[in-house]
This record gives structure tokens, sequence and C-alpha cells, in this order.
């Protein structure tokens, strides 16, 4: 397969891909339900909970920073993590109406 042709689509479209493809994974899931039942944590906070190796935790929190689902900030030896509320609203705003897609649709056509 050929290298993503991403010029070809709006940068909403790019955006939503983005954001839908760090959490298509069920750790950054479980991250993200963490991170919003307590607000903030440390990354160690995360690693006790999801259970996986802090290297791999820190992995999918990289993932999710990038896209600016999550963000993060240093506390002396530590990176304190939480929901970065306007861009989680902002994936919220952008997904509904392709989620919404089949609102009209009365019959099942295939």
């Amino acid at each position: 397969m050929g290298a993503t042709k991403t010029d070809k689509f709006t940068e909403e479209q790019n955006q939503v891909a983005r954001m839908a493809k760090a959490l298509a994974h069920p750790a950054r899931i479980a991250i993200i339900q963490y991170l919003f039942s307590i607000d903030s944590c440390v990354c160690g906070d995360i690693v006790n909970e999801i259970g996986l190796a802090q290297p791999t935790i820190s992995q999918h929190l990289k993932e999710l920073k990038s896209v600016g689902l999550i963000k993060g900030s240093v506390e002396g030896t530590s990176v304190c993590y939480c929901i970065n509320h306007s861009n989680w609203i902002l994936m919220k705003n952008l997904l509904s109406p392709i989620l919404n897609l089949d609102a009209a649709i009365l019959n099942d056509c295939c």
C-alpha cells in the first residue's frame, strides 16, 4: 500500500482520522476512562491501574498527547496527565455528524 494522500481530504477529515486512530486501542480507551474517573494522575498511577508495563503506557500516552486528547505537565520527576477538555469537546463535535449520518436512513437498503 502506498503513502497516504491526506491532501485529498479536508483538514477536518484528517483531524477526525487522527483522533480516531489515537483511540483505536483498548489500552488508550482504558487510559482515557481512568483519566476521566480521577481527573488527573501521574504515569505510575496509570501503570498500576491499567496493568501494562511503564514503557507501553508511556507510548500510549504519547499517542493520545500527540493528537491533543490529553495533556501533561511536569511535576518534579513525574508527569501529571489529564484530559484536554477543549480538544475532547472538539473531537465530540467533529465525530457527532459522522456518527449521526444514519439518523435519516429509514430502511436497510443492503
